[in-house]
């Protein structure tokens, strides 16, 4: 995925849409409302690891269209001192159906070196349509529609997705696909099962985990056709710990560094 959930490094479904909850089913229990998720990134340069950035990622509730939904948050940045490698400044939010954990609405504001990108996406289950408004660099931006397929995916909604995985049901080197909208793009991808470790981080804290390769989107900070690995917790909330991808410009680890309103008692 193109971002990975600020290298870290992947619903509300109305009348006739309801179908979708059917064809796509899941397991909200790895999180719930409160939860707040932060890590440490950081990027190699040569032979150096630079603790370069932050990212954080969090679950509230909000009310849209008169319906309560999730609200699904995220940033990530570059400290300032480290922008002249390489400048992110990143935020994503989407409103999503706590049940089946389709998108209703997206939002993208980032800023990649010097590329930048606003993305607003309406999901709209009744027509099938998702409404778009994309703003690229200094050009203007662009109104447009896409065909709602099933299952259909968003960035945020993606990377939680992934936390729902059953992962029980699979062995070593299966492949689960998964379908995402990126850039007004539907890409077919898919999450590789590379089965557990345990993995320690920089403070010495020790997660039995859950090891998986996810297909990567080229595009400005990642090289495409590369996977990144991602440790998750070996339990029911399946937490990202690690997160390993190579970048236009070597290297980047996320490294979880604080949770805080985690659903179930963690390892």
């Amino acid at each position: 995925m193109k971002t990975l959930g600020n290298h870290i490094v992947f619903l509300l479904v109305f009348g006739a849409g309801f179908h979708a909850q059917a064809q796509c089913p899941v397991d909200t229990k790895a999180f719930e409302v409160g939860e707040t998720l932060k890590y440490n990134a950081y990027y190699n340069w040569g032979f150096i690891w630079l603790n370069a950035g932050e990212a954080e990622f969090n679950v509230s509730s909000k009310w849209y269209n008169g319906r309560k939904v999730l609200h699904l948050w995220a940033y990530g940045t570059t400290f300032k001192s480290y922008d002249w490698i390489f400048t992110v400044r990143e935020k994503y939010q989407s409103y999503v159906d706590p049940e089946t954990l389709m998108p209703l609405w997206y939002e993208r504001d980032v800023k990649e070196g010097s590329y930048t990108a606003f993305e607003n996406y309406t999901f709209d289950y009744a027509n099938h349509l998702i409404h778009t408004y994309v703003q690229k660099r200094d050009r203007p931006g662009v109104n447009g529609t896409l065909e709602l397929t099933p299952c259909l995916l968003d960035v945020m909604t993606a990377i939680y997705y992934f936390r729902s995985v059953d992962f029980n049901r699979y062995t070593a080197g299966d492949k689960i696909p998964i379908h995402m909208i990126l850039d007004s793009h539907a890409y077919r991808l898919y999450i590789r099962y590379l089965g557990k470790e345990t993995v320690k981080t920089r403070n010495k804290n020790a997660y039995k985990c859950i090891k998986c390769a996810i297909q990567l989107v080229e595009g400005t900070m990642f090289k495409g056709d590369e996977d990144a690995v991602v440790w998750v917790t070996d339990d029911e909330n399946k937490i990202p710990v690690i997160v390993e991808a190579q970048i236009v410009v070597g290297s980047v680890k996320a490294i979880l560094s604080e949770t805080k309103g985690v659903k179930n008692s963690e390892q």
